[in-house]
């Protein structure tokens, strides 16, 4: 478990191309690096997938054609290991973690809500950024059977209750508003001084 209980932990949904690194970076940067660490899921999976199928980790960080190819089986490979254990991954994300606001860029099954949502009770909110498939196609997006209709993107469609909607089409106005209201919530539960929570 993490040495430092943080005082806020943003838990990340959406579909691929939605712009979910975009958003968690943005957020990171007004926040600092200080203050907010980005924890991704598919990291501790995709190097441990990377050590035992001989492959490049960088790559499969990436966002190109390499990962592409793998991703089915390493969808595949990382449902066997969370039906092991559904905490292994979210254990292994959050091991280093000190800054007082996490977020967790890649939540895709309701597992990771709930193992998240236990271990750290109402300290949780549920942020899911939205982009319509038009957009998500100019961004690269195509439909692809067996990982655009498999749980990995589809387990958090029903089911959740999201605090906050992110939309991010495209309008800056409209992501300014949402980044705006969310990073005020935010600030309202930590102490950027002492980095403890305020309320």
């Amino acid at each position: 478990m993490a040495t430092t209980q943080p005082s806020i932990i943003l838990l990340f949904s959406g579909k691929r191309k939605s712009g979910k690194d975009y958003v968690t970076d943005l957020i990171q940067k007004r926040l600092t690096a200080e203050i907010c660490c980005i924890l991704r899921l598919s990291a501790p999976l995709k190097e441990q997938y990377a050590k035992d199928h001989n492959l490049d980790y960088e790559e499969l960080m990436g966002s190109g054609q390499y990962k592409e190819s793998y991703r089915a089986d390493m969808i595949h490979w990382g449902e066997m290991k969370r039906q092991e254990d559904s905490g292994f991954f979210c254990r292994l994300a959050i091991k280093h973690a000190t800054q007082p606001v996490w977020i967790i860029s890649d939540c895709r099954r309701m597992s990771d809500v709930q193992w998240f949502r236990e271990a750290f009770p109402n300290k949780c909110v549920c942020v899911r950024v939205e982009a319509s498939e038009q957009t998500r196609s100019e961004r690269g997006w195509r439909f692809t059977s067996g990982i655009d209709d498999a749980e990995s993107e589809c387990g958090l469609d029903e089911g959740v209750k999201f605090d906050r909607i992110i939309r991010n089409d495209g309008s800056d106005d409209i992501l300014e508003k949402h980044l705006d209201e969310l990073l005020s919530s935010v600030r309202s539960q930590v102490d950027f001084k002492t980095h403890t929570i305020t309320s």
